[in-house]
């Protein structure tokens, strides 16, 4: 499906793989939030790429206290099988201080197998 083709859905039918990090990322729950992934998932944030779980829970627990933030889900795609889009606004003390996230999931056996996150 390509991205002309994609479905808009109702943050509430995305996945609960997605779900679930999402929201445990929002409260600051690193290990519910790695529960999401598979142990060998690839994150791909601000330029950098963090491959496998110890990457990945680093790249969570740097994420929760670098800054002060809040999110708020405003829009989620199927863009192709097991591939999503959500779409976050974020507020806070970060450079700029808001900005709207493009969260790409791939599932793979129904847990994260790659996120890249991007404006």
């Amino acid at each position: 499906m390509s991205t002309e083709q994609s479905q808009i859905i109702a943050p509430d039918a995305l996945p609960g793989a997605i779900t679930r990090y999402l929201d445990a990322h929002r409260v600051r729950d690193t290990d519910t939030a790695l529960g999401s992934f598979r142990p060998d998932a690839t994150v791909t944030d601000d330029g950098r790429t963090h491959r496998g779980a110890e990457a990945i829970r680093t790249w969570l627990s740097r994420e929760a206290s670098q800054y002060t933030y809040t999110t708020e889900l405003t829009r989620a795609r199927k863009t192709g099988p097991d591939h999503y889009v959500a779409t976050q606004h974020l507020e806070g003390d970060f450079p700029g201080g808001v900005v709207d996230l493009h969260y790409r999931f791939v599932l793979v056996d129904g847990r994260i197998g790659s996120l890249d996150i991007e404006p």
